[in-house]
């Protein structure tokens, strides 16, 4: 290898890290590690996992931070200067969520990162790691322009797809799970399941049943949820279907619906 001594050592040090992380998995041994250094993201959305640092590296700097007030979806918004002052005194920096807004095809976007901290670190200053994207559309959008709104949302497009439905939104599952993404999770028995990127749709409208693509959506948080938790434990509110991405779904919509003969309207019959 070529380069100055420290990048040999640096080089050397990430080799040997590599090599303990392979021999564990090959000892059958699972370990979901906190993250003391920066890392990759777990998914291909690029966000969930980044340290809140990278995330500003990345994004530059939030426009602003917000605080929830709530259970409901009600929050306190604070500049920057402002907020490194109040959550010092008051709150934990972790219940901030870092926002950004965007003007895209006359649609306002708007970006909240919600972060999760490593519960064995005790510093002062504990290292954000994203845990949830919340994305807001003003006014509210078609599910089909969606993916044209938001670059980082590439949804399946395999009608096969785990894919579910309640009468407010739509979850829809891509890609493989991640060992990693545990570390995210606030599910009381998350090391016993698998975590997959997951792509959940809001309608404060409610969805039309049957589901079409131009049914307004005022949201999505693209976050890590687990198959197996809804198939198991949540199959009373999680009913499946048809990925709405799929081009199949969509030649289901557009597929002339087979006429119905009128019903004849019944006629009483009189005693004569």
């Amino acid at each position: 290898m070529t380069g100055t001594p420290g990048d040999q050592r640096l080089f050397l040090r990430n080799h040997l890290k590599r090599c303990a992380i392979r021999g564990l998995c090959a000892a059958g041994i699972v370990c979901v590690l906190p993250l003391s250094a920066p890392g990759a993201p777990y998914f291909e959305d690029g966000f969930l996992g980044l340290t809140q640092k990278e995330l500003h590296d990345k994004m530059g700097m939030p426009q602003a931070v917000r605080d929830r007030k709530s259970a409901l979806r009600v929050f306190t918004y604070y500049a920057i200067t402002d907020w490194d002052k109040y959550f010092r005194k008051l709150v934990s920096p972790e219940n901030g969520e870092d926002v950004y807004t965007f003007k895209r095809d006359g649609i306002e976007v708007r970006y909240s990162f919600s972060y999760a901290v490593d519960p064995n670190d005790q510093s002062e200053n504990r290292t954000l790691y994203v845990r949830l994207v919340d994305i807001e559309f003003s006014p509210a959008v078609p599910i089909s322009q969606v993916p044209l709104l938001v670059p980082e949302f590439k949804p399946p497009t395999d009608p096969a797809s785990p894919t579910f439905r309640s009468n407010i939104w739509v979850l829809v599952f891509k890609g493989p799970a991640s060992p990693q993404a545990r570390f995210i999770v606030k599910e009381a028995s998350k090391d016993s399941l698998d975590w997959t990127l997951a792509y959940q749709l809001f309608s404060l409208q409610g969805l039309p049943d049957p589901l079409t693509i131009k049914a307004p959506v005022d949201r999505i948080e693209i976050g890590t949820q687990s198959i197996d938790l809804v198939k198991r434990r949540q199959k009373h509110t999680h009913e499946a279907m048809m990925n709405p991405y799929s081009t199949e779904f969509a030649q289901q919509q557009t597929a002339p619906r087979p006429s119905q003969a009128a019903k004849k309207i019944p006629m009483p019959n009189y005693a004569e």
